[in-house]
């Protein structure tokens, strides 16, 4: 494991957002959704493609809090233009279990 410095771990935007919307990512190569994630009044709302169909339905997922990267440059998944990086841990069975505050927080609050 590679060490990093303390200003290279506070350039890293872990933010806060709400679930706003969940669509099958019918063009993804891996089963997925597309998240629209609201980050509060500075950040706005984000896209992002999630590999996380196995433990979550798109039901289950409105209105949930979760942590990500927001601070990361855009990147091209197929045809969606991925706008910040949704956390999460892999579960011993493959499945991918969502980085979330336990307790409710403001959108766009930053961890620290």
């Amino acid at each position: 494991m590679e060490l990093i410095s303390w200003d290279d771990f506070a350039k890293v935007e872990l933010r806060v957002g709400r679930i706003l919307s969940v669509e099958e990512f019918a063009a993804a190569r891996t089963p997925s959704y597309v998240l629209q994630v609201d980050f509060g009044e500075e950040i706005g709302v984000r896209k992002s493609s999630a590999r996380i169909t196995t433990l979550y339905k798109p039901d289950d997922l409105i209105g949930k809090s979760v942590v990500a990267v927001v601070n990361l440059p855009k990147r091209q998944i197929g045809p969606l233009m991925s706008e910040c990086l949704v956390t999460g841990f892999q579960t011993s069975d493959g499945g991918v279990a969502l980085c979330v505050p336990d307790r409710e927080v403001v959108p766009g609050s930053r961890l620290f």
